[in-house]
């Protein structure tokens, strides 16, 4: 049965008009070079990461996985700490489709979190597919975590206060990546921000179904991307959960999971089944949903009053994380 969609936030649908004029919610594998080179990337990478000065910006190159390329680390350090001693430490994974952008793309919203908490940010470079496809991807982002882990102190950060935080195919990188740390033994982490995120690699949910044709992803853009890491493997059974973190059977053992999305976009059931799976198997998750919000809102349209709503519910989870 197929349902129509629910309805855009009034205040979001009008900045969505504008944002259609140059994003299409759908895009194919060959349409990955010129998004790339496109305006959008360009803006979303020239954002002053410095904050006005805020915060000390450096770019550090770090081992790859091994047999693989090093990988870059945007570390973003305040000027002046509001406290004395080790800061907690966001890591954050940018969001893409797995196809595009750097470490410099999204990272704004950690540090506004960053600036508000006092807290360092460290923003890792991974290889794109699908030039790259997986386990590239999720290989690079847990060797800059064990990077992060091991060398916090050097950038004033601690490493027992590490919070991993990602939207969109960043939010689903940080899932996968909370699930290898688990697996693996890895350095442990106090949180896991789950904004948006790509999890599920078969498509095939009720929403994804809904938003086709509407905001700024929907059912082809999300095959183009999961085809682009998994190629012919997308949605048979043999997916890997460190790729589609949807397919872990198990959800035991993992940090606490802040997640949210809206109500309108193709990611809002696997972020729902994600949640319930995490409290199902014992764990602790709080998830959001927001009304009438479409992909990424709060990134597109950040003075919208949802928007706003969201940003804080953001800061006041990390904040209560932090004081525990």
């Amino acid at each position: 049965m197929t349902y129509a969609p629910p309805p855009f936030d009034p205040e979001l649908s009008a900045a969505l008009e504008m944002i259609g004029e140059v994003i299409s919610p759908a895009f194919a594998l060959e349409d990955i070079p010129s998004i790339r080179q496109g305006e959008g990337i360009r803006l979303l990478s020239e954002v002053d990461l410095t904050l006005g000065g805020a915060f000390e910006v450096t770019d550090r190159t770090v081992p790859g996985p091994a047999g693989a390329p090093e990988i870059s680390l945007l570390v973003c350090r305040p000027v002046v700490p509001e406290t004395p001693g080790p800061l907690p430490v966001i890591y954050h994974v940018h969001g893409g489709g797995m196809v595009i952008g750097n470490n410099r793309v999204g990272v704004d919203v950690p540090l506004a979190w960053a600036s508000e908490l006092g807290a360092v940010v460290v923003s890792v470079e991974y290889r794109l597919a699908p030039e790259h496809p997986h386990p590239a991807p999720v290989e690079d982002v847990y060797a800059g975590l064990l990077w992060t882990a091991e060398h916090a102190p050097e950038f004033g950060g601690d490493p027992e206060r590490i919070v991993i935080a990602g939207a969109s195919a960043g939010g689903g990188l940080t899932a996968a990546l909370a699930l290898l740390l688990r697996d693996r033994r890895g350095p442990a982490v106090i949180g896991q921000m789950l904004m948006c995120p790509m999890l599920d690699d078969r498509n095939d949910t009720p929403s994804s179904h809904q938003m086709k044709g509407l905001g700024v992803w929907d059912l082809t853009a999300n095959e183009t991307g999961w085809t682009a890491l998994l190629g012919d493997a997308r949605g048979g059974p043999d997916v890997s959960p460190y790729a589609a973190p949807a397919r872990a059977t198990d959800l035991t053992g993992l940090p606490p999971a802040f997640l949210d999305v809206g109500s309108a976009e193709t990611f809002r059931d696997e972020t729902v089944g994600y949640a319930s799976r995490i409290w199902q198997s014992g764990g602790t998750a709080e998830l959001h949903v927001w009304p009438g919000g479409f992909h990424g809102f709060d990134g597109f349209a950040p003075q919208a009053a949802l928007s706003q709503a969201a940003r804080a519910a953001h800061v006041t989870w990390l904040r209560r994380l932090l004081a525990r």
